[in-house]
This record gives C-alpha cells, structure tokens and sequence, in this order.
C-alpha cells in the first residue's frame, strides 16, 4: 500500500501541487494523466523518492519492494542482459553477487562457508534458482531471443535495450511497479504481452502513458494531474474522459434542473459500466464503475486544440497508383515489389516490421526520395498534404515567430486571421510571436498541423503524426481525422488511433509485396495472428 498525505511540491516558489491525498492499493492499476507539463513524471519521482515533496509524505509500507522503470538505456553498457534484469531486484543480485565472490576465494573459510549457507538459504528464499528462467520468459514475452541473456548490453540495439529494461522493472515479482511510458518503442506483440502481464499481476501498478488502448485494457483507476491538484477516480481512461466531457457539457448548461443532470449522468455510468467491461479482467475489477457516485465525477481545465482538415475540391475517381516501387536504404531493401491502388473513401493505416519502410514509401509518394524501380501516378483532381515523420527541416535554421512561419502557408495573412487560427491550436497571447527552432516536440507538430489544414488538400499522407503529443492533442488529431471526408495515409504506433480512423490496413511485407485488406485494425491484427 502507498499513503500520499498532503504532498506539495513548489519550483521557485511556484506550486506544482499542493494537498495531494491518496491512496494506492494492490490489485489495482493507476493510469497518470495530465497535460504536458503538469508534473506526471514528477508525481512518480515523488513516489519512488527520487524527489523529495516540499510538503506532506509519502508513505509505503515497509516490507514492499518496488521496481521502477528506467530511461536511462546506457547506464549498464559494462553488464550482461542477465545482470541488468537481475538488479530489478537489488537484494537478489547482492546476495548473487558476494556469494559469487566467496566461492571465489583461493583461502576459503570455516567463517565464509558459514556466510555462504546464509547466502544460500537467503538467495533460495527470494527464487534466486529461478532467476535465469524468469529473465528467460521475460525476454521472450517482449519479442527477445532469451539466448541474449549473457551479452553484454553494449551489444545490443536501442530497441533491444528498451525491452530489456522493461524486463527489468518486472522481475522478480516486486510489491509495486513505476512505469512512465512502457510500450514507447515496442511493437504489437510486446505491448499485448505487457497488458495482459500487468492484468494478472496483483501488486499496485502506476504507470504514466500516452497509448489510450493500453490505459483502457490494464487501468482500474485515473489519476488526474489538473488544476495544480491530483486527484483519483475510478475506470479506465474512455471512462474518465467521456465521464469529464459530460460534466463540461452539463456545467455549460446552467438551464437544467439538478435532477435532470444527476439522472443523465447515471444513466451514463450504468451504460458505460455494462458496455466496457473486460473479460479479462478479474471480476473485482468490472465492479468498480458501479461503486461511482455522481459526486466523484471529474470536470477537468484541459484544453483541446482544434484540428480540422476541409477540402477546396472533391476528388475523381481516380487517386493513386502505385506499381512496383522498389527501393533499398543503407544497404537494405526496405521496398520490394510494393502495388497498391488507392480509392476514394480510403483511409488507409500503413504498417510494417521495419517502419522505415513507411517513411521511405511516403517520401517516394512526395517526391523527396526516387525509387529504385517502379512508378506511381496521383490522379490530377488530387492535392496533397504531408506530415513528415521528421520535421526538424522546417523549424532547424529558421528564427521567424510562429506567426511569420505560418503565414507564409496561408491564403489570408491579416494578424486577425492568423492569431484566432493558432489560438485555435492553443498559441494565445506572447506565445505567437516565439521563435519556431525554440519549440517543443509537442508545438512543432502543432505547426505542422497547422500548416497542413491551410492548403485545403484532399488526399492526406501522415508518418506518426501523435509522437510527441499528449493525450488531448493525440484526442484531436484523431477526431479530425475521423471528421475528414478526403483520403488518409497514415503511419501510427497509436492502436486506439489506428482502430477508429483505418478502413483499410495495407502491410508492408519484408519477403516483398503486400498484405492488403479492407477492413479495421482489430480485425487485421486477429487475421495476421498479431492480437
């Protein structure tokens, strides 16, 4: 169990919250939610004791163990895989360790063989003879080779070093378990084994994510960072999000009467309740939503960006074909042989095991790379707009403000216009006139969404277009998306983006050609054996 008591954190005499109460109990999981900024990453640092509140405690009970996700992927270069997952849990890996370094002795003792039974007795105790084979099935659920468990960490990708330090955190079956930002940089298989480890663990989890679709499958609970407070409500996030929507909409509504909000809101939580529960979650967790009082409701003070994509003309019927693009990269042939023909309506979500192959066909499809082989033709009523996975070619060099940058995009460019257009991606006030090389991830791609909803197109290419945003900006893009009546290209790691835009899936396959198929992402990933 973990006690927060009147937790208060202040930078420069500036509140990040204050009067924080909560409590966090095992068999449950708490998904960590807030703007960018709001202190979500700060708020696990609290708990872990890697910061140290201005004010209030944090209380956890004495005998529990935690583990906490690290981010730093270099810190153990110099040791085996093994090693690095072993440390998950500290004291196993010192007992490992001296009882190594005794057997170790050329003069061994009555005294040390006395040391070495307890270290024995004590390393059989914390499952150390299961150890290698827990490891082993972590690897294994991650996608990894368990036959990389005695290389050294400094022989293996970024990706590889990603999963192993999640296996990390989840050794050795600690009392509670950190996580900010689990699945970033895992692939479909990884992220569902990981939701249906975390769903049968029964310790406290408390992980902070941006993935919708995973906070909805392993969350019990939200824990809102809003207003400079953190507070705790019962659901997953599809619970708490259309739950807050609701309260706006009813708070906006100063007309109706207080039965009449109190009944509608029921109404909601009892259709919710029996609509979104999971099989398989334990049948404690479906009761939760039928505790909720009305009083527990959230509103929230977050705002959401306006993203709306219109088209200065309908397309023909013919959009594009693609016949045989070929094209190799660094020495590997990330296209072979690809054709496809797009129709109008698609919205098509592309995917493949090396997603460079997505961002080589969308550059080829703009005219930024040539293909080695093949050819492919837009039909002439089409206009295009691009997202690039990489946009550091339009901010890097550049020290106009957000508002010179952008107009030079736009078919009106009176401040007027401009400044109500960026307050609707929420650049207000000061913040127009900042420089474009000094933005944050989250504000570039702001722009350059921006830029794209001025040209009117009606065909749509986007390379991840989420990365680096936070929940309410991911919420908006994908709403637009859905809104758009043109046709949609896409590439995302966002399965819940991915399910409710894609009518259409098209893989990208490493032997050559394509898998392609009408139909949603759920479905694909059931008929490809990837669910």
């Amino acid at each position: 169990m973990i006690t927060v008591s009147d937790l208060g954190l202040s930078f420069s005499g500036q509140n990040l919250f204050s009067h924080v109460n909560l409590l966090f109990q095992p068999g449950n999981c708490y998904g960590v939610i807030g703007a960018n900024g709001a202190g979500k990453s700060t708020f696990l640092k609290l708990l872990s004791g890697e910061l140290e509140p201005t004010k209030g405690e944090v209380v956890i009970d004495a005998e529990s163990r935690m583990s906490v996700l690290k981010q730093d992927h270099f810190a153990y270069e110099e040791f085996t895989v093994f090693e690095t997952i072993l440390q998950g849990n500290p004291r196993l890996y010192e007992v490992l360790k001296e009882k190594d370094a005794l057997y170790a002795k050329e003069d061994f003792s009555e005294e040390d063989g006395n040391r070495a039974a307890e270290l024995e007795a004590e390393f059989a105790e914390l499952n150390g003879w299961e150890a290698e084979t827990e490891a082993g099935k972590l690897l294994q659920g991650l996608g990894l080779d368990n036959g990389m468990l005695y290389s050294l960490m400094s022989a293996l990708t970024e990706a590889e070093k990603v999963k192993v330090l999640l296996a990390r955190a989840l050794f050795g079956s600690p009392d509670i378990i950190l996580l900010d930002e689990p699945t970033n940089g895992l692939d479909i298989h990884s992220i569902t084994w990981l939701e249906n480890f975390l769903m049968e663990y029964e310790g406290i989890i408390i992980v902070v994510s941006h993935d919708r679709y995973f906070l909805n499958n392993v969350c019990t609970h939200i824990v809102d960072v809003d207003y400079g407070k953190i507070k705790l409500y019962v659901g997953n996030y599809d619970f708490w999000y259309e739950s807050s929507q609701l309260i706006q909409r009813m708070m906006r509504d100063q007309n109706r009467k207080a039965e009449e909000k109190i009944k509608e809101l029921q109404a909601f939580i009892q259709r919710f309740s029996a609509n979104k529960s999971k099989s398989r979650q334990a049948t404690s967790r479906k009761k939760l939503l039928e505790k909720i009082t009305v009083e527990e409701m959230p509103a929230s003070s977050r705002r959401y960006p306006y993203v709306g994509f219109t088209m200065d003309r309908e397309p023909g019927k013919e959009i594009l074909t693609v016949e045989g693009l070929t094209k190799t990269v660094d020495g590997v042939k990330v296209l072979d042989n690809v054709s496809f023909r797009v129709n109008k309506g698609d919205k098509i979500a592309f995917v493949a095991d090396n997603e460079i192959a997505v961002t080589t066909l969308f550059k080829i499809l703009m005219e930024e790379l040539e293909p080695d082989a093949g050819s492919f033709k837009w039909g002439v009523s089409t206009s295009q707009s691009y997202f690039p996975q990489d946009n550091s070619a339009y901010f890097n060099g550049h020290e106009e403000s957000i508002i010179k940058w952008l107009e030079q995009y736009s078919k009106d460019t009176t401040e007027t216009y401009l400044r109500g257009f960026l307050g609707k991606m929420l650049f207000s006030g000061e913040d127009v006139y900042k420089p474009v090389n000094v933005l944050s991830g989250g504000e570039k791609v702001r722009c350059m969404l921006s830029r794209m909803m001025m040209f009117g197109s009606n065909v749509l290419l986007l390379d991840q277009p989420t990365n680096h945003l936070d929940l309410e900006s991911i919420t908006a893009v994908n709403n637009g998306l859905i809104e758009f009546k043109g046709i949609v290209l896409f590439a995302t790691h966002d399965h819940e983006f991915a399910q409710t835009v894609a009518n259409r899936i098209i893989e990208i396959l490493p032997e050559g050609g394509v898998f392609d198929r009408m139909t949603t992402f759920d479905e694909y990933l059931e008929m490809r054996g990837k669910a």
